[in-house]
């Protein structure tokens, strides 16, 4: 698109193109925080930069574990999934193609976007809209985040992902995986790109095989980056050439 137009309102900052002859394809960004904090602005160039290869491209907000449990996040990520469907002429959005990607917290939203169709989740405004994606790229996604290694209780009470999920996964390890992506593959899953760092202090890299793993044995389309000597949210991950293969899967998944 010639020229951009960057919105920012509650709940979401939309970087749409100043075009009428056209719709595009939608990327949803979910930024990450560990679920505790977060900032929707904060990667607006790099997002500019994708939009700018033809999506439009919206980073939602969504509901800290300060302000509930899951599946709150996740409601919130959808319900701005169908808004942007709702209003799809208005930011030049093709209804039909949309992908959401993010970061960590952000990364394990996208495998749930992308994989959890349960209708109760699906409350709010713009219900008569679809919240599925047609194709997902978490970046260093907890996908299981019932085996995080912890030396007690006490320590996992702690924890992102039990104030997250609002129970102590290590306590409640059969719970806790409900609520985890790698339960939730089916053959019906959209296209993944999965990018991980192999050296990964936060998120380990295994986190990102076994959603992998658990996909290609579903015989889904998915692909792992494994990023060489990479840590969690290192510099490698804004490298040009990962944005351009994030914006060639995006086109061929979603144009193809």
């Amino acid at each position: 698109p010639a020229h951009l137009l960057l919105k920012m309102e509650t709940g979401m900052d939309i970087i749409y193109p100043e075009d009428t002859q056209r719709l595009y394809p939608c990327i949803v960004w979910i930024c990450g925080g560990a679920w505790v904090q977060m900032d929707k602005s904060a990667h607006l160039p790099y997002l500019a930069m994708l939009a700018q290869s033809g999506f439009v491209v919206a980073s939602v907000e969504y509901r800290t574990s300060n302000e509930g449990p899951y599946p709150m996040p996740l409601i919130d990520i959808k319900s701005g999934i169908r808004y942007l469907r709702a209003h799809s002429e208005r930011f030049r959005i093709d209804p039909e193609r949309f992908g959401v990607m993010g970061e960590s917290a952000g990364g394990y939203l996208t495998a749930m976007a992308a994989l959890e169709n349960n209708p109760a989740y699906d409350v709010g405004d713009y219900i008569e809209y679809s919240s599925r994606v047609q194709a997902a790229c978490p970046w260093y996604p907890p996908t299981d985040v019932s085996c995080f290694p912890y030396d007690s209780p006490v320590e996992a009470a702690a924890s992102p992902e039990s104030l997250m999920l609002g129970m102590n996964v290590m306590l409640h390890k059969e719970e806790a995986l409900k609520a985890c992506p790698v339960t939730l593959v089916t053959k019906e899953a959209p296209p993944f790109m999965i990018l991980h760092g192999i050296d990964d202090h936060t998120v380990p890299f295994a986190q990102g095989e076994i959603l992998h793993d658990q996909l290609e044995k579903a015989g889904c389309d998915v692909k792992l980056i494994a990023i060489e000597g990479a840590d969690h949210a290192d510099k490698q991950f804004f490298q040009k050439e990962i944005w351009k293969r994030i914006a060639d899967f995006f086109h061929e998944k979603l144009e193809g």
